[in-house]
């Protein structure tokens, strides 16, 4: 998960200078203390560019632990070295145009507003230009502005190390920048050409070597360089060469391997975020100690990640077009002959996740697992815990609160929950399980939690209202014969208080509890017409004080004592073995990341009838939330869904409505005369009939189980292993119009 097995080795980050150490891990001077509580807007400060987030700040409101979580597309921007008349310095502008008088009144003027401490930033800054090379680099480039005889002068920001290519050396200042006297700026890729004085920002790549260090001098304070394209992972095969930078030269030096120039051995961004936010115990631990700036660091790290895979998707296009094989036909015969007029633009497919077809196909496969082994029995949802034993002791060690290290958070809640699957599945904890979905989502205020669907055998369901009280209770236990079950019940299920006794409780709306609790007193069990338990709640006296206010089992969420008991946090089990419920279970558990309800329409140009081009790309940009827990899950390349069993997507379509492949430089008649073309995977299964006597005695749902489908050869052949599969028609909503989804 570090390391790649051995495969990734990076650099270990020095021990950060005095100044910062004290005001990291001092916990006892009001200094340190205030510039723990303010470290966001310290490196806004000194930052060298400014970041672009719509940041949301809804949910830290004092109730819930800081939560950094940002909305939409980032971006990151520099500016000129110096303002423009009339105008304040802003980030790297300071660095050259910083004179005393200057600094005191930038510094009055943010202790004013946010209680910013004047020594705080002078102890920073002096910091800064003694360690920081890109605070030299327009150090340097101050002073070349105070000769004499200097008109203009331009700075290149390097991206590429050239002179040294040893990573494992620190950057200098020659190696980071580059000064330019008049006109000739002339720029590599990434590199960055900043003005002498200039009224607008440029975009920064995020890929540049030195973004990191630009965007966060407070972590990295020397200036050490962020992630690095074209590295090379570590050779397994000799404990002397870690890591080479491939230069052109070297991509074309005959010495090097066919089979290691082709395979995958690059280092990836996510590669390196996960080397860099683990504790080691000879590395310093100036990143991991910087709590909110530490959460802004990994939703950053996590953009950049998604950035580079779209922009993949992006430039790649040409190999995800795909139309119908009668439409072709048809530009084909209107003189259309380019693959680049046709089909559709700009697609997110649903191997992308998170994408919008990524979650339909999730949903079809669970109907498919559904009609394989019946209704699903038991809805269960896990939600992590930030008091757990294991992420207190780790953090309490060294002052730190869970929400300050969202990695651990992760981690911790990633074992849990294998556990806990483990438990119902293999363990069989609350009867056999034949099936079972589950996906991770993040709440708003930062805790990751797991929703799960459990099919059970047909010997180990719980068919009646006694049955189910023998697994599920929504009640609070007697204290004085089970104290344990009381206190963890009083903590971790109750809900609210709400309504009249507090209305400002985040489940309220329109002065109503949107999860309508209290409930009802209820003196059995019963399952009401619509299919959803009604669970037993007497009135038995028994009470828990929370919040200092005194609730009943009105307030109790539904929940299993043996798992409560093991795993000490949120559990809430329902029952749902009613058809009626299946379509809302599968959609809640499939329903995908947290994003906006938004509907992302082009402005009125005044040309109704005009096709407009839809870019699924920006509208998956624009609706989602990106919060620090999520980030860190998915850097750690933990999965967000999972099932079993197995589930193969079959398609069908109508004669002449199959799909077809092709890229933008691709004539359609050359398209059209491929012998495969005609050819899929449902009209293959005709075939497979005609050769194969014992196929025609399977549906098209129940043919994967005896066979497998060659995709390259498009033919069906006897599986030599029968392995039990799921078949899954997978459009079947729109079978009454013969068309299938993109």
């Amino acid at each position: 998960m570090c390391g790649g097995s051995g495969k990734v080795q990076l650099p270990l980050l020095k021990p950060a200078p005095k100044v910062l150490q004290h005001l990291l891990f001092d916990n006892e001077s009001c200094e340190s203390k205030n510039f723990q509580q303010q470290i966001r807007m310290y490196n806004v400060m000194f930052a060298f560019t400014s970041l672009g987030a719509k940041v949301d700040n809804r949910f830290n409101n004092g109730r819930c632990p800081p939560n950094f979580r940002i909305q939409g597309q980032s971006c990151h921007r520099i500016g000129s070295m110096l303002p423009m008349p009339g105008q304040n310095p802003r980030f790297a502008q300071l660095y050259v145009y910083d004179t005393e008088n200057e600094i005191e009144n930038r510094m009055h003027g943010f202790k004013s507003k946010s209680g910013v401490d004047v020594n705080i930033v002078r102890k920073l800054s002096e910091m800064l230009y003694e360690h920081n090379v890109h605070a030299q680099s327009f150090r340097m480039a101050r002073d070349r502005l105070c000769e004499e005889g200097v008109s203009d002068l331009k700075l290149r920001l390097i991206s590429e190390r050239r002179n040294d290519r040893r990573i494992y050396n620190q950057p200098t200042v020659s190696e980071v920048a580059a000064l330019i006297v008049g006109d000739v700026d002339t720029a590599e890729k990434r590199d960055i050409i900043v003005q002498k004085q200039c009224g607008e920002l440029q975009r920064i790549d995020e890929y540049h070597t030195s973004y990191l260090g630009y965007q966060y001098p407070l972590l990295f304070p020397y200036g050490e360089d962020g992630y690095r394209p074209n590295v090379r992972h570590r050779d397994k095969g000799t404990n002397i060469r870690h890591f080479t930078d491939i230069t052109q030269s070297e991509q074309n030096n005959k010495d090097i391997p066919w089979e290691e120039a082709t395979k995958r051995n690059r280092l990836t961004i996510r590669e390196w975020l996960a080397f860099r936010i683990q504790s080691r115990s000879n590395e310093a631990q100036t990143l991991l100690r910087s709590r909110r700036l530490y959460q802004q660091f990994l939703v950053d790290g996590f953009t950049m990640m998604e950035s580079e895979r779209l922009r993949w998707l992006r430039k790649n296009q040409s190999k995800l077009r795909v139309g119908k094989y009668h439409n072709l036909n048809e530009y084909n015969s209107n003189g259309e002959t380019h693959g680049s007029n046709t089909g559709k633009r700009v697609v997110l497919p649903s191997s992308y996740v998170g994408s919008r077809r990524y979650m339909d196909q999730l949903y079809f496969d669970g109907m498919a697992i559904c009609s394989y082994v019946g209704f699903p029995d038991l809805f269960i949802t896990f939600t992590c815990n930030p008091n757990w034993p294991e992420i207190q002791r780790l953090l309490g060690s060294v002052h730190l609160k869970a929400s300050d290290h969202p990695d651990i958070i992760s981690r911790v809640f990633k074992m849990k929950f294998d556990e806990l699957l483990s438990d119902l599945t293999k363990k069989s904890l609350l009867g056999k399980v034949l099936a079972y979905m589950y996906t991770i989502e993040f709440q708003k205020r930062g805790l990751p939690h797991a929703h799960i669907l459990i099919f059970l055998h047909p010997s180990n369901k719980y068919p009646t209202p006694s049955d189910i009280d023998r697994i599920i209770s929504a009640e609070i236990p007697d204290q004085d014969t089970n104290e344990e079950l009381y206190n963890l019940v009083k903590t971790h299920m109750i809900h609210g208080p709400c309504g009249f006794a507090n209305r400002s409780s985040p489940c309220m709306k329109d002065g109503k509890c949107s999860k309508y609790f209290p409930k009802q007193f209820q003196p059995e069990t019963i399952v009401d017409q619509d299919g959803f338990p009604v669970y037993r709640r007497r009135d038995n006296e028994h009470t828990v004080l929370k919040n200092g206010i005194q609730v009943d089992n009105r307030n109790v969420v539904p929940y299993n004592a043996k798992l409560l008991t093991k795993y000490q946090a949120h559990i809430n089990m329902e029952w749902c073995n009613q058809s009626t419920s299946i379509k809302y279970l599968f959609k809640y558990i499939n329903k995908g990341y947290d994003r906006i309800t938004a509907a992302i329409v082009p402005n009125d140009d005044g040309t109704p009838n005009q096709p407009q081009n839809i870019d699924e790309i920006k509208q998956y940009i624009d609706c989602r939330y990106i919060s620090p827990s999520e980030a860190s899950w998915r850097i750690f390349s933990f999965p967000i869904h999972g099932r079993k069993p197995v589930v193969e997507r079959l398609y069908f379509h109508c004669e002449g409505q199959n799909s077809v492949y092709y890229t933008d430089f691709d004539r359609i008649n050359k398209v059209l005369e491929k012998p495969s073309v005609t050819e899929s995977m449902f009209t293959s299964w005709f075939e497979a009939n005609c050769k194969y006597p014992e196929a025609q005695n399977l549906t098209y749902s129940k043919f994967v189980s005896k066979f497998v489908y060659v995709k390259k050869k498009r033919e069906w052949k006897p599986r030599q292993k029968v392995t039990q599969l799921v078949g899954l028609y997978e459009f079947l909503q729109q079978l009454a119009n013969c068309t299938i989804l993109d």
